[in-house]
């Protein structure tokens, strides 16, 4: 069962909480030594969790729209007196004295928390590959990678471990993963989800967003978390969203049921078609043939300078992330990752005028990409990766120029987004031989969460991508 089934099947009775967490944990348990997915499981409190909720719905009382529901995290949102790793060997026995708002308003909603998920060392790399943990596995190809930084959250739902997510988009790191293991992930529009009591990376680019099996568990999870938290200085206020609209499950039944006409679907000319290899390029036309079929119509889009994007991203990345860890960079460089400790290290060469400059120009690049791109359609459709999921035994993060320079074009068609401060939902549209995931983005204006959700379940609904499993499973 997907989430959505899941709710029902706890509604009309057919299963319990402790049932469906029962099976989750031993599923978790099983499979573990198979893909990695969890840094920690926490049976028996989710199981006295979901005793609670099934006393709770049997005397006619819910918590919320998750009531009873198993889910499991990246390990980077704190729980008080809980050890958060945040993947890394620095934070091996590091206690939060804090819970994240978006743990909170989960479990508001009644869902359970499993345990924690794998992730790439301080969420500081796009393929998943951990030297502390070990190396995510990907359910389709264990010889290949998860991508990252929330490898374990698209792993555990991509095998059926969970019903669904969180992970943290800095620069791609729910897309990415999520289009490598065939399931579906939001980047949210900055401010929309709370970042309070998570851990930081970049202030000016983090993003937290749903990983899940479809559209409609994925607008569910999203609703749930999303909305202004005095906490978190950069959160939404009302009076930004006023005509947004945030009814996320309400656009998913409308995506379903009527047709997209009127909705223009823009193909990218520049950029995302550099270098896009033949199979995964074949995958997204077919796609949008599919978006075409039902009611959109397809523009050709020619891309603004989204290299000088990705680079402006880049810059805010760097220095932020080096003021996060300067301090233990200097103490204890030894403990940190080739991978984590190259990339910060690489980024000590950004100054000051650098992030200034990078931060004054991202206000005139989204500006001229709503001009460009949003003036002639209202949904950007891009691959995530121009190319096949690559072998983790192709992938070197032992440090050194040529694995940033692989790092960077992993992650170049997800980049954007998180510069200009775009949602982006990541969705399968097809496998490439072995068999091997292919992912599409869906690219919208600022709070567009809704209507990305209309179009994406407009297109499972004539599809199937996200219902196939991994064999074995």
């Amino acid at each position: 069962m997907d989430l959505s089934q899941a709710l029902q099947a706890l509604q009309d009775g057919r299963t319990t909480s402790v049932a469906l967490t029962q099976a989750a944990l031993a599923r978790a348990q099983a499979r573990q030594a198979d893909f990695n997915a969890f840094v920690r499981l926490d049976g028996p409190a989710a199981l006295a969790e979901a005793e609670r909720c099934d006393a709770e719905r049997a005397a006619g009382r819910s918590r919320g729209p998750l009531h009873g529901i198993p889910l499991a995290h990246k390990d980077m949102f704190y729980r008080a007196g809980q050890v958060s790793t945040c993947g890394s060997r620095l934070r091996a026995g590091w206690v939060a004295d804090r819970t994240a708002r978006v743990l909170q308003r989960l479990d508001a909603a009644g869902a359970i928390q499993l345990g924690t998920l794998h992730m790439t060392e301080f969420a500081y790399g796009p393929t998943g590959q951990n030297a502390w943990l070990g190396d995510a596995r990907n359910p389709w190809n264990r010889e290949h990678i998860t991508g990252g930084s929330s490898s374990g959250s698209a792993v555990a739902v991509a095998a059926g471990l969970v019903f669904g997510a969180l992970g943290s988009d800095t620069g791609g790191s729910v897309r990415m993963p999520a289009a490598l293991c065939g399931v579906t992930g939001m980047k949210t529009t900055p401010g929309l989800v709370s970042r309070a009591g998570c851990m930081p990376l970049s202030d000016a680019l983090d993003t937290i967003g749903p990983l899940t099996r479809s559209v409609a568990d994925n607008a569910l999870l999203l609703s749930a978390i999303a909305g202004h938290d005095p906490a978190d200085g950069a959160s939404v206020h009302a009076a930004q969203l006023e005509g947004v609209d945030l009814d996320y499950p309400g656009a998913v039944q409308r995506g379903r049921e009527r047709d997209l006409g009127g909705l223009r679907i823009g193909i990218p000319a520049g950029y995302f078609d550099r270098h896009l290899n033949p199979e995964v390029a074949s995958l997204l036309a077919d796609a949008a043939q599919v978006l075409r079929m039902r009611g959109a119509s397809l523009v050709t889009v020619a891309m603004p300078d989204l290299d000088a994007v990705n680079a402006a991203g880049q810059i805010l990345t760097w220095v932020e992330a080096v003021g996060v860890h300067a301090a233990q960079l200097r103490e204890r460089a030894q403990d940190y990752s080739p991978q984590t400790r190259g990339r910060l290290e690489s980024a000590l060469a950004a100054g000051s005028q650098d992030y200034l400059d990078a931060l004054r120009y991202r206000g005139r690049a989204l500006a001229g990409f709503a001009e460009t791109v949003f003036g002639a359609c209202d949904v950007l459709l891009a691959p995530t990766l121009a190319f096949p999921v690559p072998r983790l035994a192709d992938v070197d993060v032992s440090g050194g120029d040529a694995m940033l320079l692989v790092l960077d074009e992993i992650t170049r068609l997800v980049r954007p987004a998180n510069l200009l401060g775009l949602p982006a939902l990541a969705l399968p549209c097809g496998f490439t031989p072995g068999p091997l995931p292919c992912g599409m983005q869906l690219i919208a204006r600022p709070f567009g969460e809704s209507l990305l959700y209309r179009v994406g379940a407009a297109y499972q609904h004539a599809t199937d991508w996200h219902q196939r499993q991994p064999a074995g499973l």
